[in-house]
């Protein structure tokens, strides 16, 4: 009898062994995201500011990656749009104007008034003198 105890010892010693390499884990992945995070701050904070500079020669993404993501595009019949260049997605100018021209219209304001608005139909439902079934004469319309 003195195997089952043993067994679940060894049981227990090998998932409390377990549990512990994963908080570690967990917590130097944690460390590392924290670590990326603060990292991508700092650089959006710096490119606000506009205290970003490409490097002499170096693109944002390099000439093979642009090949081959403008092939897979093409070739699923995608729109392959030109990238703009380092320099280019630096630049506050080109940066303010990209923004403008992404920004999404302010839809204009509604109409107030008491009439229903207009249906699927485009018309208004027609008037019956029955108080009883209103729901579906005004509300849904």
């Amino acid at each position: 009898m003195s195997g089952v105890p043993d067994a679940f010892a060894g049981f227990r010693t090998a998932v409390e062994a377990a549990v512990t390499r994963g908080r570690r884990a967990a917590d130097a992945a944690g460390a590392g995201v924290a670590a990326q995070r603060a990292a991508n701050r700092a650089l959006a904070d710096r490119a606000k500011a506009g205290r970003v500079s490409p490097r002499e020669g170096h693109e944002a993404t390099s000439a093979d990656v642009r090949r081959v993501a403008a092939g897979f595009r093409g070739h699923r019949g995608l729109p392959v749009g030109q990238l703009p260049s380092g320099t280019e997605l630096l630049s506050a100018e080109e940066s303010q104007v990209r923004t403008d021209a992404n920004a999404n219209s302010t839809p204009p304001a509604p109409v107030g008034g008491s009439r229903a608005p207009i249906g699927p139909s485009g018309q208004l439902p027609p008037e019956t003198g029955d108080d009883e079934d209103f729901s579906q004469a005004r509300i849904l319309y």
